[in-house]
């Protein structure tokens, strides 16, 4: 960058010794720093176009009284859609620059595009831009296609091949979706408008799982209705999500790039929208065919156990079964048969112990030793001479029996 110097009033001196390149520089530094000539749309006839080994085009635009060189780098060159040839009128996006080499100023090109239509173009390429500023054309705002749609809203024209391609295509890879023909018009004046309320439409009713918007294909002119902002921002807007399928493969719209997804034909909107049935019956038939083979693995598996199991000792003797429990209860038998041995041994010896002792009570031990009881006549024992008197009835108790007595006489 050059370095300024000043009077002594304050007055910027021009730059004096300076050398080319600063000089140039210099200029470089202006003309880059002019916003205006670093987006801009510039329209011309192709002159001296050259494509080098490299891949850059270097060639000249030029008018009925000027000319200006230009480049155009390899990695834009390359997303060109047609071929320049010199005399063609064209329109570039370009900035201007200066090229300090050679110190001239030239015109860096990012896109190119035939000029037949040159006021369309520029007007689209601005729409464009703007709108892809404002986030209209996000991947992140993008909605996911149904993967089985049950309901599938049409708008195109009801006449032209697209419907047909649609209806034909739709049902042949997925007979049982229905489609719902919001018709329009797809070119001209009222175009757009039609095409920005049959969005609106389907949002408001909530008719369909997914819209496919279209028609074949055409010039500029043609698809114009297809690069309105209106029908960009109802899109954009759409809660249902939106397949545009817009000319052929080659032809881009503002419609194209707002949409969730962009189709090159409207027969190519039409497969993304649908499944193919025969998809869905191999993938059954392979379901069912793996599901077969695991059952039957299952099965053959578990007949393998069962006759691991029904193979085992056990199952061939059963009764081997009982062995254990049988030798448990014998072993208990045994041992209550001999507790209850010592149980009865100890009670016998008990017995033993009590019943000598009741013999050596019994009252009926004595009177076998000559003695005897003597009862009145109430049945009560008489245990001294003064219970009875002369004349009283009494009975006498011997151990082999009794019988009855009258007292005649008494002594103390």
């Amino acid at each position: 960058m050059v370095n300024y110097s000043f009077d002594e009033n304050g007055n910027q001196l021009p730059p004096k010794n300076k050398t080319v390149t600063e000089i140039n520089d210099y200029i470089k530094w202006l003309i880059d720093g002019e916003k205006q000539l670093q987006d801009i749309y510039v329209i011309g006839e192709l002159s001296n176009f050259k494509k080098h080994t490299s891949g850059h085009c270097y060639f000249s635009l030029k008018d009925e009284k000027s000319e200006i060189r230009a480049v155009m780098f390899a990695s834009y060159a390359r997303k060109l859609n047609f071929k320049p040839e010199n005399g063609m009128k064209i329109v570039v996006h370009a900035r201007i620059s200066v090229y300090t080499q050679g110190g001239s100023y030239q015109l860096y090109v990012d896109s190119m595009q035939p000029d037949g239509l040159g006021s369309l173009y520029l007007a689209y390429e601005q729409l464009k831009e703007r709108l892809n500023r404002e986030g209209l054309f996000d991947e992140a705002h993008k909605k996911p296609i149904p993967k089985f749609p049950d309901r599938i809203g049409v708008i195109t024209s009801p006449t032209g091949a697209a419907v047909r391609d649609i209806i034909n295509v739709s049902k042949r890879r997925y007979p049982c979706v229905k489609l719902l023909l919001y018709p329009t018009l797809v070119q001209g004046p009222e175009a757009s408008n039609e095409l920005t309320k049959a969005i609106e439409y389907f949002n408001i009713e909530n008719n369909v799982d997914v819209i496919i918007i279209g028609r074949g294909g055409g010039s500029i002119e043609d698809l114009w209705a297809f690069n309105d902002e209106c029908l960009a921002r109802a899109i954009y807007n759409s809660k249902i999500p939106v397949i545009s399928g817009v000319g052929h493969e080659i032809d881009f719209t503002i419609c194209d790039f707002v949409a969730d997804v962009r189709a090159a034909t409207p027969s190519a909107a039409a497969e993304i929208a649908t499944v193919d049935i025969n998809e869905i019956i191999n993938a059954l038939n392979t379901f069912d065919f793996r599901a077969k083979n695991a059952l039957m693995g299952a099965v053959s598996y578990y007949r393998d156990k069962l006759d691991g199991i029904k193979s085992k000792r056990i199952f061939k003797m059963p009764e081997i079964i009982l062995d254990a429990p049988k030798m448990r209860f014998s072993m208990m038998v045994e041992n209550l048969k001999g507790s209850m041995a010592e149980i009865n041994s100890i009670n016998r010896e008990r017995f033993a112990n009590i019943n000598a002792k009741l013999i050596a009570l019994n009252p009926m031990a004595v009177l076998a030793r000559g003695y005897g009881a003597i009862y009145n006549q109430n049945d009560e024992i008489i245990k001294s001479t003064k219970e009875i008197s002369v004349g009283d009835n009494i009975k006498v108790r011997l151990h082999d029996g009794s019988f009855n007595a009258s007292v005649t006489e008494g002594e103390d």
